[in-house]
């Protein structure tokens, strides 16, 4: 395969920006190495480029300049290989992005679409991606819920049933934006302590986007802190101090 990475790295990032149609810029020739499984949480305002980020690591955004470079595979700008990476790529959102009127089940087999064509796909899925989406919902403790519609879940119900999703493509990545932005503490927690279990048994590499440091800090092994769509800090949660937060949060005063 062209371009492919060494080492421990799942995906590179190379001098990429990313500049959207209305002329903003959102991110400024960023370079950036994920390694497989770190779970690694990026810090930031809003508006400091996280989403952006995290889009632009499975080409929903495209960069404007540099390139994105995936281990074994090659540039992302390459359809073939963005096919085989987003394949390998599970997605988590912080809106859910499920179908309310659809079960549970019904949502988690969505992650199995990527192993199919599109003709194959408008058919019932076989028995085996049955057996899988019911595993990683009895994996994030829903399997009581398989057959619920997901409209009377609660919140946290809902982002677990995302997470099944996504676990569902057997994937190799993790990218999750948002995820506890709209969840009360416990359910939180909660959540955070599921994705850094799973993510951990199965050496999957994760990539989330937070507001909160006191959760980056606690679940994270590396943190990544962008301001203004760059990398203001990029280490371990120990190494965090004042002066990095008061750089990455430059409109907010810091509580430590």
């Amino acid at each position: 395969m062209q371009n492919a990475l060494s080492g421990a790295a799942i995906v590179e990032l190379e001098n990429v920006s990313v500049t959207y149609p209305h002329g903003v810029t959102a991110l400024t020739s960023i370079s950036l190495q994920l390694n497989r499984g770190e779970f690694a949480v990026v810090l930031g305002m809003s508006g400091a480029g996280k989403s952006t980020l995290l889009r632009t690591i499975n080409y929903l955004r495209p960069p404007t300049q540099g390139t994105v470079i995936a281990d074994g595979l090659g540039d992302l700008s390459n359809p073939q290989i963005l096919r085989s990476h987003r394949q390998r790529t599970g997605m988590i959102f912080q809106q859910h992005q499920l179908i309310e009127r659809h079960s549970a089940l019904q949502n988690v087999l969505m992650g199995r679409l990527a192993y199919h064509s599109f003709w194959r796909s408008l058919l019932p899925l076989p028995q085996i991606d049955q057996r899988i989406a019911l595993d990683c919902l009895e994996r994030v403790g829903l399997i009581d819920k398989a057959l619920t519609p997901v409209n009377v879940l609660s919140g946290g119900q809902k982002q677990r049933v995302g997470i099944a999703r996504a676990l569902a493509q057997k994937p190799q990545l993790m990218l999750a934006d948002e995820p506890i932005a709209s969840l009360d503490p416990a359910s939180a927690h909660k959540i955070m302590t599921l994705l850094q279990t799973i993510c951990q048994a199965d050496g999957i590499a994760a990539l989330l986007s937070l507001h909160q440091i006191e959760f980056a800090r606690e679940y994270c092994d590396r943190i990544i802190g962008l301001a203004h769509g760059q990398i203001i800090f990029d280490g371990p949660p120990a190494a965090l101090e004042s002066h990095h937060l008061a750089e990455i949060y430059t409109d907010q005063t810091i509580v430590m």
